[in-house]
């Protein structure tokens, strides 16, 4: 874990629900609160001034709501919805929040989503590094046995690894059959150069510049959904971001 405090501010029009979250903030170590606010406008014209890193964000808003306000962040800048009314957690996962906080909630369930957050943050802040010391190390091809054969498999053409029990499919470019081999996905996974592979599901590692399209919680590579699992939402939403326009 690293020492680096994560900005925040708080926004609600219900002053309840502003000071519990505040209090929330403040006795959450890695948490670092700038500023409260009871209106998105108020928010907005703070973060002009003074950018932070996450917002705890009501949803039901006057004026502007905190979906429409989520809009018009940074890239940079990421947020956790907080509101009373569950049928906003599909608008919130389209743009992009960390988590969805359905009042009344306590503080075990704000620790939890604010741990999502501390570990998105390192992950984006420890990336340029990763990759770096990657480049050096970087593997073209891997050897596999399939069928009493060592199989050359070249990375550049592995669309995903699917794991089923003891074995894994390895799905190729241009191949409509995949390749069996008797492995783990964990074992595979620490092989794998971690810029160009990426583990989103307990049965899936996708190779990231092989990835057609993102929609909501799946990713699509040649045809074939793959669902991104909440364990693995964090990492994978800190890849898009910085790779996003």
């Amino acid at each position: 874990m690293n020492n680096i405090k994560i900005t925040c501010i708080v926004v609600d029009d219900e002053p309840m629900a502003l000071n519990l979250v505040e209090s929330y903030v403040e006795k959450t170590p890695f948490l670092e609160l700038k500023k409260k606010c009871s209106s998105a406008i108020e928010a907005m014209e703070f973060i002009k001034k003074e950018p932070v890193d996450l917002l705890f964000l009501d949803i039901q808003m006057p004026d502007l709501t905190g979906i429409e306000f989520s809009r018009m962040l940074p890239k940079e800048t990421r947020v956790i919805f907080t509101t009373a009314f569950d049928q906003y957690a599909l608008e919130g996962f389209k743009v992009e929040a960390l988590d969805y906080l359905l009042k009344p909630f306590d503080y075990a369930e704000f620790l939890a989503a604010a741990n999502k957050a501390n570990i998105w943050f390192e992950l984006l802040n420890g990336k340029e590094q990763k990759t770096q010391n990657m480049v050096s190390e970087e593997k073209e091809f891997l050897f596999v046995k399939s069928e009493y054969k060592q199989l050359r498999i070249k990375l550049a053409d592995v669309l995903y690894f699917e794991g089923l029990k003891d074995y894994i499919k390895i799905w190729l470019k241009d191949n409509q059959k995949p390749i069996l081999t008797l492995m783990s996905l964990k074992s595979l996974e620490a092989e794998l150069p971690e810029h160009q592979f990426m583990r989103v599901h307990r049965s899936f590692i996708v190779a990231l510049d092989n990835i057609d399209v993102i929609e909501r919680s799946q990713i699509i590579i040649n045809k074939q959904r793959i669902t991104v699992s909440e364990q693995y939402k964090p990492k994978f939403l800190a890849f898009v971001n910085n790779n996003s326009l």
